[in-house]
Parts: structure tokens; sequence; C-alpha cells
């Protein structure tokens, strides 16, 4: 796991700059090439291959078989870099490191693009070819792996993070007003945007090619879904078993590595599942790390602890205080851009501990869209039934009953889980199951924003859900609830807060429900094994008895995310309001009365509205840091307070 960054001239003291910038991501080594009218940095976090011979940037040079020189910058793993090895030595290819860099150098001089085809891991790639004056970018199939670029006038510079990317005098801060819109929907900034004008996500499964000023965007992966003829000839009894083998092997391959491993253990269904197929292919005691707060409806320690008594782990906890102004600045310079998963700072907390002992973590990200674990995919369920209600009883009487109930300080409730169920009905059905991941209301849109981020808006609010569903290779809704769970929601939401959170501390995070063999193979079973009634997770659930204990196997969801809507009434009251009243960006884009009014409203516990005031406040704090240059922490000479 690393950090890359370059551009497409030669100015060597601005790349290392750039790599300087994301040392955090690769503390061990900083390599750098500028030559050929290009400029390459990589920041080195040594997983396999821990000699010299694992430096990047690495050159294909003294192999016979590449038939022109290429360099390379790439962050992540590849799983099955030693049987594409095999394969590549067939060719005649000579190999001088152990590592997986080296087999993608090779691959990409036998292949080209083709190449990607070939790999099972989690992947940033940046392939310079000199002879033919070309730059070749590729993400994994799932997005685990991040990877930005600046595009404008014939610059281009791509990077692990925007950060280093701005290190470029010349590459703006301009906001993009329409990121704003969607971010404070959806709380994360859907590709190919970036909060930043000119600044774009390459998506996952894709790969880029710049030549000259021609540049060149292909996908060359999708998750496919079973047709209903090959679903009705399957076997569930034997597809039970075929899936525990599958994940047993998935986290079989993210063992390899040549420092100290571990795994989070959230005492949740996924997590637990890896403890327990990691058991099965290590002999030393599992090292597992768990998070926990004072208020029981927010803490799972308990099954957490169960579980590692069970396969006898070497157990480690961290409780959570109410979260201090630094660390929230901490966390909002780390994502880069605004993201306002309640979970993302537990987690960075999470990974600064497990660095203490551990290199490598496994987690369970992934299981709940592999396998139908949110909430949201219940309440569209029983939302079919509840729109059979004639439209005037559910709109004059019920929603208003309901609009009427108080907020409980815990987090869910009864009563909480009617009123965010009711929020989410009332929006465009366009939204499918992100209705109840939605956190505006689209009526209200007039009174939150300015004209300026209004004249951007392209109708729906869930255009781009509609987009990528146009992608998607199945008509049962479900299955098409787990594609835009996938392809549209986790990368830029959990896979980024995964990634930032963690190499913020330099520890490698791997995922193995993410493996793309398992997702296709997931993605090929019954949508109705998966919820059946409302019961999410089910063959996932059947596959897992007597595996887990039974209370583990039953539980539902419940997460990392933090008591925020308690804090921000309390210890984060006062924060939150000067942050607000005192943000340029506020005034420009939005609307302080309305505002003023989601914030009284709040506090006087008649709504909840912590989720659009929290993203609010990311909002503001990133402006702050990276528009207005207004925070040290970010500064190198400052950095040990990062």
């Amino acid at each position: 796991m690393c950090g890359i960054t370059g551009f497409n001239w030669k100015e060597a003291e601005l790349v290392q700059a750039m790599g300087r910038q994301i040392a955090h991501r690769g503390p061990d080594q900083q390599g750098f090439y500028a030559d050929e009218g290009v400029s390459l940095a990589h920041q080195r976090l040594s997983i396999i291959d821990l000699s010299e011979h694992g430096r990047q940037p690495m050159t294909s040079e003294n192999c016979s078989a590449c038939t022109r020189k290429l360099w390379v910058v790439f962050n992540g793993e590849i799983y099955n870099f030693k049987e594409v090895r095999t394969f590549l030595e067939s060719k005649g290819h000579q190999f001088h490191s152990h590592c997986d860099t080296e087999v993608i150098l090779h691959a990409y001089a036998q292949e080209g693009p083709e190449c990607l085809h070939r790999f099972n891991g989690m992947f940033a790639i940046a392939i310079w070819d000199g002879a033919r004056k070309e730059f070749f970018l590729a993400r994994d199939r799932l997005g685990v792996k991040p990877l930005y670029y600046y595009w404008k006038e014939g610059r281009f510079v791509f990077a692990s993070e925007i950060k280093a990317i701005l290190q470029d005098p010349k590459v703006s801060r301009e906001v993009n007003p329409k990121a704003i819109y969607d971010y404070l929907g959806f709380e994360f900034v859907p590709a190919d945007q970036t909060m930043f004008k000119d600044i774009y996500k390459l998506p996952p499964s894709h790969w880029m090619l710049l030549r000259g000023r021609e540049l060149q965007i292909k996908k060359y992966w999708d998750v496919k879904f079973s047709s209903q003829e090959e679903m009705a000839q399957m076997n569930r009894p034997k597809m039970v078993k075929e899936l525990i083998e599958r994940l047993s092997e998935s986290v079989r391959k993210r063992l390899i590595s040549d420092v100290p491993l571990g795994v989070f253990l959230s005492g949740g269904l996924d997590s637990s599942a890896v403890v327990a197929m990691m058991s099965r292919h290590m002999k030393e005691p599992i090292k597992t790390f768990s998070l926990g707060y004072e208020d029981p409806t927010y803490s799972e320690l308990n099954f957490a602890r169960q579980v590692a008594e069970q396969f006898k782990t070497e157990h480690t906890e961290i409780i959570i205080d109410p979260i201090t102004v630094p660390l929230f600045e901490k966390a909002v310079w780390h994502l880069d851009e605004p993201m306002t998963d309640l979970s993302t700072i537990p987690f960075m907390l999470i990974c600064r501990k497990a660095r203490q002992k551990v290199t490598v973590c496994l987690s369970g990200e992934g299981g709940d869209e592999v396998f139908v674990g949110y909430d949201r995919f219940k309440a569209s369920k029983f939302d079919q039934m509840f729109q059979k209600i004639p439209a005037p009883l559910r709109k004059y009487l019920i929603y208003p009953l309901v609009q009427k109930l108080p907020d409980q300080s815990q987090k869910k409730g009864l009563l909480n889980v009617i009123r965010r169920f009711m929020d989410g009905s009332a929006l465009p059905q366009s939204g499918q199951h992100m209705r109840w991941q939605y956190f505006l209301n689209p009526a209200n849109n007039p009174r939150l924003f300015s004209d300026e981020v209004l004249g951007q808006v392209n109708g729906s609010p869930f255009h781009l859900i509609e987009k990528a569903l146009t992608q998607c290779s199945s008509t049962d809704r479900l299955n098409q609830e787990i594609y835009v769970d996938l392809r549209f929601t986790m990368p830029d939401s959990v896979l980024m807060k995964v990634d930032k959170m963690s190499m913020a501390t330099a520890l490698e995070v791997r995922v193995p429900f993410l493996d793309y063999e398992f997702v296709q193979f997931s993605a090929g079973l019954p949508s109705n094994w998966k919820l059946e009634g409302f019961q999410t997770k089910a063959i996932f659930r059947e596959a897992l008895k007597g595996i887990l204990p039974d209370n583990i196997v039953g539980r539902g969801k419940q997460g990392y995310s933090f008591p925020i809507k308690n804090w921000l009434r309390q210890e984060l009251k006062d924060y939150m309001k000067e942050l607000l009243n005192g943000s340029p960006l506020i005034r420009q884009y939005l609307k302080l009365d309305y505002i003023h009014q989601l914030i009284e409203e709040h506090l006087a516990r008649t709504h909840n509205h912590n989720h659009v005031l929290w993203a609010l406040m990311n909002l503001a704090l990133w402006h702050k840091i990276f528009v207005l240059d207004q925070w040290a922490g970010h500064r190198l000479e400052d950095r040990a307070v990062v």
C-alpha cells in the first residue's frame, strides 16, 4: 500500500513535493523519476518484498522480453501475482524482485490494457511508456483504491490523493457547485466529479490512456447478474457450501504479507465471519481490534468480545470519547473532500490503534453491499406495500402525524425508525433504496441552496442513480439496488473512508468481501435468497450457522457510527454555530437563514437534522482547509499534529 503521483512534464522538485504531501500513505521510502518529459513519485509502505528490489518508480529496462522501456508507480496489492508471474515467465520475462509491482510492469508490456483482466486485487496503477509518449492509468474493479487526476488545456496531473495534485501552483482550487448539491444529498461526491473544478476521479473498473492531448477512458469490467433460467437451476445447499469456501479462499489470499497482520472485529456478522475464516488459515493467535462507546445503544463491544473469545484472538479495544475539533480537522484533511459517513473518525481512531501492533488489517467492508445488509433494503421492500395506501391518506394524515414524533437520543429506536422511513418514502421513487440514505428534501432546495447551485442541478436529485442503472444487467428490483450500492454508492463513500482513514496512519486495509470473483459469485445468486421477507443477508446467515454463535448470526446491522446527533446538541453545539456562521462558502452557496432554522429544530429535539448539519460542518471545514488554506496542520513543518 502506497501513495503515487506524477504529471506529464519534467520537474523533479515539484514531483518530490507532491510525494511528500502524501508521505503518510507510505512512510518507509520515497522514490521519484523525472526524465523524458514526465515526472513520477512514489511513497512506499513496504508489505511484500521489503528489500530495495521493491523500490518504485520501477522500470522494465532489464528484461529482454519487454520490447520498450516502461516506468510504473503502483498503489495496492495484486493477490494472485505469483500465478501471473508464472504465466509471464513462460513468455520469456525475467524478474529481479519478489513483489507484485514488477509483475504489473511486465504484464502491461506483454498484453497492454488487457493485462488488467488477469489481476485479482486492489490497485491504482500509472505506467509511462516513453517510446510511445503515453500515460496509462487504471483502477481496480470495485474501487478499493482511489485515483484522481487533473486535466485542463493539456496539463495532466494524477495522484492517490487530491492534496498532492494541489501542490501544482497552476491547479486552481475553484469550487464545483454541482458537487455541493450532490454531496449534501448523498453525503459523498459521486464519481467522476470532485469538489474541485477540473479535478476528477477515475471511476472503478476503468482505465485511462493519455497520448498528447487525446484522453481516452474505457470501462474494462462490470458485475453481471444471473438470468432467471440460470438461477432456477441452482441448488441452494450446494451454493451455501460454495459461499463459505469462496469466502475462505478470498480471506486466504489476503493473508499474504511480510509484515504483521490483524483484523477489525466490530461484533457484526461480516467482521465476525472474516475472523472465523482467518482462523482456518492462521496458526498463531489472530490480532483483533474493536471500538465502542459509553452509550450502549451505539456500542457492539460485548458481541466482539464473544467472537474474540470463541476464536481465542489477541483482542484490543478502544472506547471513543466525544470527538475534538483537532481530530475533526485531521479527518477532513485526510479525506481531501467532504464525506459524511458517521463512522469515519471512529475508523481513523481504530486504525491508529491497530497500527501500533500491525501493518495490515482485514476488514468486513462490502458484506452489506454484496449480501443486502443495510436497513435501506428493508425500507424499500416495505415501501412497496406502504405505497398501496391511498396517496391523500399518506400525505395529509400519516406523514403529518409522524413528523410530530419527538426525536429519541438512542441510535435507532422505534420512533426514530418510523420517522426515517417516512422521510425516505416521501422522496421520488427513482432513488430506489437510496431514498433512505438521502438526507435532503428536494422541496426545500430553494430555501437551502443559492441560485448558483440550483442552476447546476439536472432534474431529479436521483438522476445519477438513474444513469448508473442503465449499465445494470438485471431488471430485478433488488438486484438493481445491489448494483447501485456496488457501483455508485460504495466506491465514493465506504471505500473512500476505509482508504483515507487507514492510510492516514500508514495501515493497509484489505477487504475480502470485495474480491471481484466473490462479488460475481454473490451477484449470480437469486436475489430472494439474500432478502427473505425482511431478513437481510439470509443465505449468508444460513452459511454461517454452526460457524458463529447463533446470536451473532441472527443480529442486525449496527456499524461504527458515533452519536453525533447528541454531540451536536451538547459538546459540539458552539463549534457548529461558529463554523457555519463564519464560512464564506456557506454564505456564497447556501442560505444561512434556513440553516439557522435547522439548527434550532435540532437543538429543540423536534427534528433530527444531524446528517445535514454534520454534512454542512464538513463542507465548511473542507473549504477552510483546502481553499482558504487556514489550517496549519497540513504543512510539512507541522506534520506531527496530523
